[in-house]
């Protein structure tokens, strides 16, 4: 941000990081997404199929979108890659560690113990 100092920056890190950690704690499952991501649709679509209703935050349809993907570059020590997924309101991570777990047979385990999964 032209003009800004580091300091307002660092702060409105932590507000979004705050922010993200809060809406993934209110819900069993919780995917932030981006409405044109293909990724993004595929893990919806995952969790659907499975009877799982996740919560989805459309991060390009939130005026403060832009700093909760920066907040994931902390969460996720790289690039942000949406799909970002929380269980429980613990971090499972973008697409490719939503698919791990899924092939691995940890997922259901997870969407069970936080309630989201009953069978």
């Amino acid at each position: 941000m032209p003009g800004s100092s580091p300091r307002r920056r660092t702060a409105g890190a932590c507000d979004a990081l705050e922010r993200v950690e809060r809406l993934a704690a209110e819900n069993a499952v919780v995917i932030f997404s981006v409405s044109t991501c293909c990724m993004c649709h595929a893990v919806k679509r995952l969790f659907c199929g499975m009877g799982v209703n996740p919560t989805v935050y459309e991060l390009d349809e939130d005026p403060r979108g832009a700093d909760m993907e920066r907040a994931f570059l902390q969460l996720l020590g790289g690039p942000s890659a949406v799909p970002v997924v929380f269980v429980g309101g613990k971090l499972v991570g973008a697409m490719d560690s939503v698919m791990a777990s899924h092939i691995s047979g940890t997922l259901v385990p997870l969407l069970k113990e936080a309630g989201a999964l009953w069978l």
